[in-house]
């Protein structure tokens, strides 16, 4: 087993997989220290502290996340992290019973006692109102809180500063940046740690943040301006400086430092180096606090041996067919496609693409009629194998649990059948030259062209996208829940977009995360976490600075 461990994760850090129930080595029981988790979202940077160490590095004093839905979510995986605690078995009984059957008893009502302290953690609160805020502090008055001992973290909202958002915003003829709340949101993550002083911070947000302006004026710079001093930032009172680090270079800014003269990139960390199946690329700053800044430094996240790709991450997940819009059922779908298969094959033997051609006529004698749409349960063995060799068997011990007998969340969308022969025509294509087609140049057959008085001019030459098999995919971002058309399945036989569950398996949630709300909040959800595989790294460099303080 030990020769199956690579260097991105330290040999602990294998007790910390928060999908299996098994533990694959056992470890002292060390001190908690506090977490103060603000902007949660469904919990993915929350999960990675929570599950440290078999839970024992870390404890939430709250979890904070204003949207409803999010909150259910991240409510019910408190749940699931106090009933593994539990020194009775029915709090987790409960759980799992939940996650089996619809009709199961909701662990709110099975396990009420348990249920209130899960609540007590996750709470639904508006950041920058101020009964949301009046509500924060008490909390975290009540906590009665050792600063050494307390941690911060959180992803202010990112809409206003991602590239996407700022390219819609220019289209609103009555915008102005300097009104849009959501640039000022981090100043409530930045009040907690005026209010708290903690040892370390961890600040996440989109890459975008880099060249965001308002008034002008680079928002990133005077943000590593506050953080590195929030007393003064907010005028609230005296407090301590901090040093903001890079988590993968040499790279830190203190108070009294010109922005100007650090690489704002250095910053930036890209996900796929680190074991996690997506190209998803961030700006992650690790704070902390000036007096328990550490002589030596300290070990930064550790490069992977091997990237995990699409195909690795989606193992063993049951194949799908998509929906039809209109008239669904399994035999109606598998005519369908085929019928898009050799018309496309068709226009496909009058262009360039022979070889597309001779795919397309393969298609229909591979093509199932009795695939299902998928569910939000899905029944399944218990105990499959996982996949083989370093961090490709640790990641499969991370999302997958032994317990669990079901897929959760992984259920297809209803897709019009244009779109299906595009999708069809995308997956083909990837299958065959390993990257998808791009714009009306690639997608060059009659009938693939969409209605749109523009997209011969180049500017949507990845509105269909598929994502390769033997790559990590792109970012997954909340945009999913609007269309597929970004994230198309690389197997013509399903011929459909990504699932919720697919999508989780690409953030590294656990496959027992089970996502509240209707399919788009879930999928809103997913797209605006952190990799809990990677947020469980981080919380490692955490942890280990805190106990050398």
């Amino acid at each position: 087993m030990l020769n199956d461990l690579v260097s991105f994760v330290s040999i602990q850090a294998i007790s910390s997989f928060s999908g299996s129930g098994a533990r694959v080595l056992s470890e002292p029981i060390f001190m908690s220290y506090k977490v103060i988790d603000l902007f949660a979202g469904p919990g993915g940077l929350g999960e990675g502290f929570a599950s440290l160490n078999n839970g024992q590095a870390f404890n939430a004093v709250v979890s904070a996340e204003m949207e409803a839905s999010a909150h259910k979510t991240l409510i019910l995986r408190s749940y699931f992290r106090h009933a593994k605690k539990a020194q009775d078995s029915k709090p987790l009984d409960a759980y799992y019973d939940y996650c089996h059957s619809a009709s199961a008893r909701h662990p709110k009502d099975a396990i009420p006692k348990l249920w209130e302290k899960a609540s007590k953690e996750a709470r639904q609160i508006i950041l920058g109102s101020e009964a949301g805020n009046q509500e924060l502090d008490q909390i975290i008055a009540n906590a009665k809180l050792n600063a050494d001992e307390t941690i911060v973290i959180g992803g202010p909202p990112c809409q206003a500063y991602s590239l996407v958002g700022r390219a819609r915003n220019l289209g609103k003829a009555d915008y102005v940046a300097e009104n849009d709340h959501r640039h000022f949101l981090y100043r409530e993550y930045l009040r907690i740690l005026q209010k708290v002083s903690p040892a370390i911070f961890v600040m996440e947000n989109v890459k975008g943040i880099l060249s965001s302006k308002v008034n002008e004026r680079l928002v990133f710079h005077d943000i590593l301006r506050d953080l590195s001093n929030p007393s003064k930032a907010t005028n609230l009172g005296d407090g301590p400086e901090y040093v903001i680090h890079s988590l993968v270079t040499d790279t830190q800014f203190s108070h009294g430092m010109d922005p100007e003269d650090i690489d704002p990139r250095d910053f930036i960390i890209h996900a796929e180096r680190f074991g996690i199946p997506q190209a998803r690329h961030r700006v992650i700053l690790l704070g902390i606090r000036k007096d328990a800044v550490p002589p030596n430094g300290f070990r930064k996240l550790t490069l992977a041996a091997n990237t995990i790709d699409v195909r690795q991450a989606f193992q063993g997940l049951p194949h799908l067919r998509s929906k039809l819009s209109k008239s669904d059922d399994p035999k109606a779908w598998a005519d369908t496609v085929s019928a898009l298969a050799k018309q496309l094959a068709k226009e496909a033997h009058k262009t360039k693409w022979g070889e597309i051609e001779t795919k397309l006529l393969n298609v229909p004698a591979g093509i199932r009629d009795d695939l299902s749409t998928g569910a939000v349960r899905i029944p399944h063995p218990v105990g499959e194998e996982l996949a083989h060799g370093g961090n490709r068997r640790l990641f499969h011990a991370w999302v997958r649990d032994e317990r669990l007998a079901v897929w959760l969340n992984h259920e297809t969308r209803s897709h019009m059948t244009s779109d299906l022969g595009r999708y069809l025509f995308a997956s083909s294509y990837a299958d065959l030259f390993d990257k998808s087609p791009k714009g009306h140049e690639d997608f060059a057959l009659p009938s693939l062209a969409p209605a749109h008085a523009n997209w011969q001019t180049g500017k949507f030459a990845d509105r269909f996208k598929v994502q390769v098999y033997e790559r990590p995919s792109t970012t997954i971002t909340s945009h999913i829940a609007k269309d597929g058309h970004y994230f198309i399945h690389p197997d013509p036989l399903q011929c459909r977009s990504f699932t919720v569950r697919e999508a989780a398996r690409l953030q590294t949630f656990p496959d027992n995360y089970f996502f509240e709300g209707n399919r788009t909040q879930q999928f809103h959800q997913v797209g605006n976490a952190v990799p809990s595989l990677l947020a469980n790294q981080i919380a490692r460099i955490c942890w280990n600075l805190l106990e050398r303080m």
